[in-house]
């Protein structure tokens, strides 16, 4: 079961945290993995890993936010079987104190980049009579957060999103999902904890932690169980549906 060989599959942002869990996961399971990621480096760094576990992958460096770069990556890359749009960033602030850059920047990575992918990976996608797209949502899709502004703005921007390219897609046998995971302790939420909140780290990482009614937070190895089930033959029948993943964040926090 859920078996990928003979799949290739994008990735954005899989250098590291779910991106990285991910392109491993997919390549175990026998993917050929392209990773797009703004920091090369690391990208270039898991697929030695993936490499080195006897499995396929190309890093390729990218900032999504750029249409022209992103449709030049993919038309080189080819006919594909799986897109993941999981790049992304995060902000601190309310409607008021958000500044317009910080929202543009958000929004050029989060919603643009997202569509810059799609835009670039449904022909692609066509062209192999079909296939699967997973978006990377969030929470804040569902349910408001404390001083999460933009964030909130971009992930429910992604969950509309899917919906629309689920249904528009049917006749193209593309399926397309999302799902929208609550905390998920990565390297990127340690750098964000020590950013916004310097000298508060252990007890912001706790609140974070206990937010999740499940009492933890989840694993970018959950994240990536549940992506690939949904890129997988066996999900079939699955398409324009989001999957929180999120400890019972936003049924059970009452």
């Amino acid at each position: 079961m859920f078996n990928l060989a003979g799949k290739k599959a994008v990735i954005t942002g899989g250098g590291s945290g779910i991106g990285k869990a991910i392109a491993l996961t997919f390549a175990q399971q026998g993917a050929e993995v392209h990773i797009l990621e703004l920091n090369a480096t690391a990208g270039e760094q898991v697929v030695a890993e993936i490499q080195q576990a006897g499995g396929q992958a190309t890093a390729h460096g990218a900032d999504i936010s750029q249409q022209a770069q992103v449709v030049t990556i993919f038309q080189a890359i080819g006919p594909l079987d799986i897109l993941i749009n999981n790049a992304g960033i995060a902000h601190v602030g309310n409607a008021e104190n958000t500044s317009e850059e910080d929202f543009d920047r958000v929004y050029s990575v989060n919603v643009k980049g997202a569509y810059n992918c799609l835009y670039a990976a449904l022909p692609q996608l066509k062209a192999r009579t079909g296939g699967v797209i997973v978006n990377m949502a969030s929470i804040a899709a569902h349910v408001g957060l404390t001083d999460r502004f933009a964030y909130s703005m971009s992930k429910g921007a992604i969950f509309a999103m899917t919906l629309s390219v689920a249904r528009d897609y049917l006749a193209h046998n593309i399926r397309c999902n999302s799902i929208s995971p609550a905390r998920v302790h990565t390297p990127f939420v340690d750098g964000f904890i020590a950013k916004n909140y310097q000298g508060q780290e252990q007890e912001i990482f706790d609140k974070l932690s206990r937010s999740q009614p499940i009492g933890r937070m989840g694993t970018p190895s959950e994240v990536a169980a549940l992506a690939l089930y949904l890129c997988s033959d066996e999900a079939g029948f699955i398409t324009g549906c989001d999957y929180p993943l999120d400890g019972g964040f936003i049924k059970l926090n009452n």
